[in-house]
């Protein structure tokens, strides 16, 4: 009787203790109450164990606790912070629209949270929302990002009003600049003094300068990455404004309402109008003019409460018309991006998260002009074809697992020229283009040891196919004749690839403060070749070939916060 009573108790003690370590996840989606889009980067806090998580670019959050009723806190500097009970006997669906009780005041309160940037392992990472970037003074009416992170310590503009910026001793093109995962090759209009974002249709812009995860690659110095407005889905609205050298309209609303929305953003200067009345018809001058146009879509539809998709667009066009019809001459040089990414979100459980994209990235600079009889045309270019897929895995409060691949297929135009004088056209050859292939894995684990040390370390894996069809000119010397190589289509003419390990590490510190080290190995496959240090339309990308080879560099970064 004594035995059968000890292995009751027994298995009575059992059963608590596994009913005490029994856990289940909350996870959901953070929006704006106003507008249904979702929220970034809101932080999922439960005060009591002193653990949490943030949204991702989609709002997504996934945390796993052991079951029992918690106060949890929504933060996000938009809103004040929101605070909800919740009894998680069960895993739970928790979607929250964040906002509903704000009312607009004449006193604006800026609240931060100094915690966040201490127990964090990022080490230069800055994220910003659009409304902090409206609150700075704008050039000529024109809301600027990269303005803006210009002012951001560690950047430095490349030239005074000038758009390319240098991260902490690296070059313009060191830069990742990502438009909804889209890659911005020329991020500038009208010759560097204004970039080709449109304030009213981004919603956030994140800078890495230190530290960089193995999620982003392909740069050695930084990312920016700028994340566009989804569109309300709770109602149509238009908005627009009128600056002094230009005017922007957007429209917004749902497809339908609560399930999907779409955003429609442009904006165009009237230089050439202003040049127009200023110069007179009788003026050898007359015909001269510059202006740019740009246009923002994006459209979003909730397929099911596990699947939604995304479709952006963005499509901006500098043009500029010199005459002098005194001297006979006469130029024109258009250049523009255009960038299309459809994206595609799955959760697999309430813990798996994935995404997937599809990308088109394209950059034209031309340019002509004629003097008499004489007529000459200089093309440049590149265009990207890619595709990613990411994979969220979230196991517990302290613990975030990221994998997945991406390849981009390159097409590189270096130079283009063709001449023509009256009726007779000089013979330059055919364009020659690059094509290469570049490819990447990568895992990442970003995990806390214990209340102290916090670590995430990464290892990437890149691999870049520079193949045919090419045609190598080899010049002989004075025994030799010249000799020319041909590689079909699809031939790989040249290999190359690397490890590249990621990591960083927080040890917290009594006092709210914390010490940080940064470790991040980098492959560039793609090269700028500029004129000057203004961002220029003439300024050419190549890329690595059996002769260029890749940019191959290491940073490291100590701190204290």
């Amino acid at each position: 009787m004594k035995q059968i009573i000890f292995l009751g108790f027994l298995l009575f003690s059992l059963l608590a203790v596994a009913q005490k370590s029994e856990k289940y996840t909350i996870s959901g989606y953070v929006s704006d109450v106003k507008s249904g889009e979702a929220l970034i980067g809101v932080k999922i806090f439960i005060p009591e164990l002193k653990v949490g998580t943030v949204s991702n670019t989609y709002g997504f959050y996934s945390l796993t606790l052991e079951k029992g009723t918690y106060q949890i806190q929504f933060r996000t500097t938009l809103y004040p912070t929101e605070v909800k009970e919740v009894k998680l006997f069960r895993d739970i669906d928790y979607n929250l629209e964040i906002g509903g009780g704000v009312q607009d005041l004449e006193e604006v309160v800026v609240n931060g949270k100094k915690g966040d940037n201490v127990k964090s392992t990022q080490m230069g990472a800055i994220s910003l929302d659009i409304e902090s970037i409206k609150a700075l003074p704008a050039f000529m009416g024109e809301v600027d990002v990269i303005k803006t992170i210009q002012l951001l310590p560690g950047v430095s503009s490349a030239a005074e009003g000038g758009q390319g910026f240098y991260v902490r001793g690296g070059g313009p093109d060191q830069n990742l600049v990502l438009l909804d995962e889209g890659v911005v090759y020329n991020a500038a209009h009208l010759f560097g003094f204004f970039s080709v974002f449109n304030a009213d249709a981004v919603k956030s812009v994140n800078l890495i300068k230190g530290g960089m995860p193995a999620n982003y690659g392909g740069r050695m110095s930084s990312v920016l990455e700028v994340n566009m407005n989804e569109g309300n889905n709770k109602k149509f609205k238009v908005k627009g404004g009128i600056g002094a050298i230009s005017s922007r309209l957007t429209i917004e609303g749902p497809l339908k309402k609560d399930k999907g929305s779409f955003i429609i953003s442009g904006r165009r200067t009237y230089i050439d109008l202003i040049m127009k009345a200023a110069i007179p018809d009788s003026s050898p001058f007359a015909g001269s003019s510059y202006f740019f146009y740009d246009v923002n879509a994006k459209f979003n539809y909730k397929l099911t409460d596990k699947d939604r998709i995304f479709l952006s667009g963005y499509y901006g066009k500098d043009v500029f018309n010199f005459s002098d019809t005194q001297g006979g001459f006469s130029a024109n040089m258009p250049w523009g991006n255009g960038i299309a990414a459809l994206r595609w979100n799955h959760l697999f459980s309430k813990k798996l998260f994935m995404n997937v994209t599809a990308t088109v990235s394209d950059y034209m600079f031309q340019f002509g002009s004629a003097q008499d009889q004489f007529r000459f045309n200089l093309s440049s270019g590149v265009r990207d074809v890619g595709s990613k897929v990411d994979f969220s895995y979230f196991p517990n409060p302290k613990h975030l697992v990221k994998w997945g691949a991406n390849h981009i297929y390159h097409t590189f135009t270096p130079t283009s020229v063709s001449a023509e004088s009256d009726s007779v056209v000089f013979d330059t050859g055919e364009a020659q283009k690059l094509f290469s292939h570049e490819t990447a894995f990568y895992l990442m684990d970003d995990f806390e040891l214990n209340d102290v040390l916090k670590m995430n370390i990464g290892l990437r894996y890149s691999m870049y196919h520079h193949v045919g069809p090419f045609t190598r000119y080899i010049n002989g010397d004075i025994s030799a004749d010249d000799t020319t190589i041909e590689y079909p289509k699809g031939d790989l003419i040249q290999f190359y690839h690397g490890l590249e390990p990621r990591f960083s590490l927080r040890w917290l510190l009594p006092d709210n403060s914390s010490i940080k080290a940064g470790y991040s190995y980098n492959y560039q496959y793609v090269h700028l070749t500029a004129l000057s240090a203004v961002s220029l339309p003439t300024d050419i990308w190549y890329p690595t070939t059996d002769i260029a080879k890749p940019q191959i560099g290491w940073q490291g970064s100590v701190g204290y916060f």
